[in-house]
């Protein structure tokens, strides 16, 4: 697939070719799995206290004619600690035990079960391929969500790595006809449920992500823009390219990343 390189003003400045690893099969399956296994290295371990239902004395004797004796009160065997008490009379509670209220949980949560999900490095690689390619089609974009320019896939000039204003980077993406596209993902919405009051208040959209070759001023002046993201095409990676385990984001490369990738033959 040869596509057109366009520059902050939409002139068409060279034409080029995609290197091999936008051929891949599209695998949503795959995708999928390497999504979670990044997504899963982000989860913080918890687990209970290990005194948790235990910070109590829950002795009780079951002999006759000793003090603190549960003999002939007919009740269970079960650990008790005392409620209150009555000069030598005593009023027990449940504890410790799992059925009893405010006792241990049988199998509380242990801050070192291994929640991290693993993936195979050629896995890895292929799905990183198959989400490449998926951009590539504009049905598949539009499938996700977005709103495509006619013109769409086309790759960016290397010029664009070099804006360092906000305001240059939104009228150059305009005129690429990404204003319909910048709009939608600018808006928000208040998330249902509690996650309102865990700082998790709104909803945001994700927009257009720009594949840049290096580190740049695109990086940081971006920043701005609802949706908008920039990433160093040595840190692509399957959850950027397919944001939600589905395929087909919106995603522009720069031409010095395209030649990145054929050079150093990336993701393969």
């Amino acid at each position: 697939m040869e596509l057109s390189i366009y520059n902050t003003t939409k002139a068409e400045t060279n034409k080029r070719k995609l290197p091999i690893q936008f051929t891949e099969e599209i695998r949503p399956d795959l995708i999928e799995r390497a999504v979670f296994a990044i997504r899963s290295h982000r989860k913080q371990p918890y687990g209970a206290k290990p005194d948790a239902g235990q910070r109590q004395v829950g002795k009780l004797r079951r002999r006759r004619n000793v003090y603190k004796t549960s003999y002939g009160h007919g009740i269970s065997r079960v650990p008790r600690k005392i409620l209150t008490r009555r000069g030598t009379q005593m009023f027990w509670v449940g504890a410790i035990a799992p059925g009893t209220v405010g006792g241990r949980r049988a199998h509380p949560p242990k801050v070192e079960k291994v929640i991290e999900e693993k993936i195979n490095k050629k896995e890895r690689k292929k799905a990183i391929r198959s989400a490449m390619t998926a951009t590539m089609f504009a049905k598949i974009v539009e499938d996700h969500g977005h709103k495509v320019p006619k013109n769409y896939p086309f790759l960016l000039d290397n010029s664009f790595e070099e804006l360092s204003k906000t305001k240059d980077i939104k009228l150059a993406l305009n005129k690429l006809g990404l204003e319909s596209e910048l709009e939608r993902s600018a808006k928000k919405k208040i998330r249902a449920g509690k996650g309102k009051m865990r700082g998790r208040k709104y909803r945001k959209r994700k927009g257009p992500l720009l594949v840049v070759s290096k580190s740049c001023n695109l990086s940081m002046s971006a920043k701005n823009i609802p949706g908008v993201e920039v990433v160093e095409v040595k840190n692509l990676n399957a959850e950027l390219l397919a944001p939600g385990c589905i395929p087909g984001r919106l995603t522009l490369f720069t031409s010095g990343a395209i030649e990145k990738i054929e050079k150093e033959k990336m993701f393969m």
